[in-house]
């Protein structure tokens, strides 16, 4: 997606952002602002809140200490230093630093919360955290610290941290200094606010909000190169009608079969072996079961599409007060619905990649690829052609497979066991995004390798549509077929190609 001019303000009120939103503010550097119904709620949840700190009964949050030290009665006069520590302490990550974008969307699905009214915090507080994402200041988060439970505290923390004044930021232009230097005023919290403003899923859902973003498109993109393969690989397209995708109804693999026939709509080598002679019946499973695959994908991530949602139409935090001004304890903090999605989109990518790169093989094996020159090779013997092009996409495969074993199983007690089982959710978001960039590098070589085959049939005719694509590449500078090159860099403008949505974009223009 391209970005050409300023994108309006995200504007964050009692209700969810949407998904649109995130990747507007996380990626695009949309502004945000409050709503005046949001600052309405922020100072209503804040009288509860003043109300409890003047009681002289210990109330979770807001006059005890945390986690296992929760049985803490702390007296007035120490609150804010309760507060400063609290988040000093919890700003623990470590390892490399967290991309920005990610970082952008945990502060505004926090931003998001706080706007509910169930924190808490005081109006300064969440207008200050808005105007620190407004100007494109960025804390810096490192990779390890969260265990998802009690949500995402470690990168919450550093966040809230440069609020306070402290840590390390990243002005607009990426540059590296301190809140002071990024011309952030501190703010000094007081009660219930340290811990309002780290107690939240909010890095695994914006991870999470991001990769279906990505997803959309990426499955479009394979859709694209599964009847690019289908085509120039002679095979037949009498599997993908209607009426025999109906018989199995469901919906993703509805919409992955109507992508591949309009892929193949007026291919002229589809159109060259539709003769009486022609014995192909049964494809490879995978050019025929292309979109049982991609439609199962596309249906898990429908699922994962409808827990976002419903994540980002909650109120998380601990403890939260409630519409009807009490203040509780609660565990929705936990990251498992998070959590899982992640997991099994990961499988999902994983899947849709392997047969992509089926699909890359069977272009070099002249024993399966119906009269084209081995490897696709110019000159094979002198020529490698693309042989080491589908080692790549092996490797990416294999690791595809390593990072699809689910994290969200894997708890480790924390916090003296008071913490004692916890969802992983940030470490099953990291490993998709890594997932993600494979899958789209695997798809990359696909196009790349089916383009190459296109030009190999002529002078038969493409489809307009992967002729299309192939007339992308082209622009892009990957040549067509001829003695071997560098080839790294057209992987990489592939894989771009990919990436930005070019290559859905041609289906879908034509769609248009």
């Amino acid at each position: 997606m391209s970005i050409t001019t300023q994108l309006a303000a995200v504007v964050v009120g009692t209700g969810p952002v949407t998904i649109d939103g995130v990747v507007a503010v996380a990626r695009h550097d949309a502004g945000v602002r409050l709503s005046d119904e949001a600052l309405e709620a922020i100072a209503a949840g804040r009288d509860v809140v003043d109300r409890l700190a003047a009681d002289t009964q210990p109330h979770y949050g807001i006059s005890t200490g945390f986690g296992a030290l929760a049985t803490v009665s702390i007296p007035a006069e120490r609150r804010r230093d309760l507060q400063r520590s609290l988040v000093r302490s919890h700003a623990a990550s470590t390892g490399p630093e967290v991309e920005r974008e990610v970082v952008r969307a945990l502060m505004l699905l926090r931003l998001s919360t706080l706007a509910t009214g169930r924190t808490g915090v005081r109006a300064e507080v969440a207008t200050a955290y808005a105007a620190m994402i407004d100007a494109g200041v960025t804390p810096v988060v490192r990779e390890y610290g969260s265990l998802g439970c009690s949500g995402d505290l470690a990168p919450l923390a550093h966040c809230a941290l440069a609020l306070m004044g402290e840590g390390e930021v990243r002005d607009a232009a990426g540059d590296l200094m301190s809140p002071a230097e990024a011309g952030l005023t501190p703010v000094t919290l007081t009660e219930k606010e340290g811990l309002a403003l780290i107690n939240g899923t909010d890095g695994m859902l914006g991870m999470l909000a991001l990769a279906l973003h990505d997803l959309d498109t990426l499955l479009t993109s394979a859709d694209v190169a599964a009847g690019m393969s289908v085509e120039s690989l002679l095979g037949t397209d009498a599997v993908f009608a209607a009426d025999l995708q109906g018989l199995r109804p469901h919906p993703g693999q509805s919409v992955s079969a109507a992508n591949i026939r309009a892929v193949l709509h007026a291919s002229g080598i589809m159109a060259s072996h539709k003769t009486p002679e022609c014995t192909r019946v049964q494809d490879a499973y995978s050019l025929r079961c292309a979109p049982q695959v991609h439609g199962a994908a596309r249906d898990t991530i429908a699922h994962a599409r409808a827990v976002a949602e419903r994540e980002l139409a909650s109120a998380v935090d601990n403890p939260v007060i409630t519409p009807d001004g009490r203040v509780e304890s609660n565990g929705n903090f936990h990251g498992a619905p998070v959590a899982y999605v992640l997991d099994f989109l990961a499988i999902a990518v994983a899947d849709v990649a392997s047969m992509s790169e089926r699909r890359t093989d069977r272009f070099l094996d002249v024993a399966r690829n119906h009269g084209l020159p081995p490897f696709l090779a110019h000159d094979p013997g002198v020529d490698s052609g693309l042989m080491i092009a589908q080692y790549t996409a092996a490797g990416l495969v294999s690791e595809l497979k390593r990072l699809a074993v689910p994290a969200s199983v894997d708890s480790i007690p924390s916090s003296a066991m008071q913490e004692d089982h916890v969802s992983m959710g940030w470490h099953a978001a990291r490993k998709l995004r890594r997932s993600i960039d494979a899958l789209t590098r695997v798809l990359g070589i696909e196009v790349l390798t089916a383009a190459r085959a296109i030009d190999l049939r002529a002078p038969l005719a493409p489809s307009p549509v992967t002729g299309a694509v192939r007339d992308l590449l082209r622009e892009r500078g990957i040549p067509g077929p001829g003695p071997d090159t560098y080839l790294s860099p057209d992987l990489e403008t592939a894989a771009d190609a990919v990436r930005d949505g070019s290559v859905a974009h041609v289906l879908n223009g034509a769609a248009q």
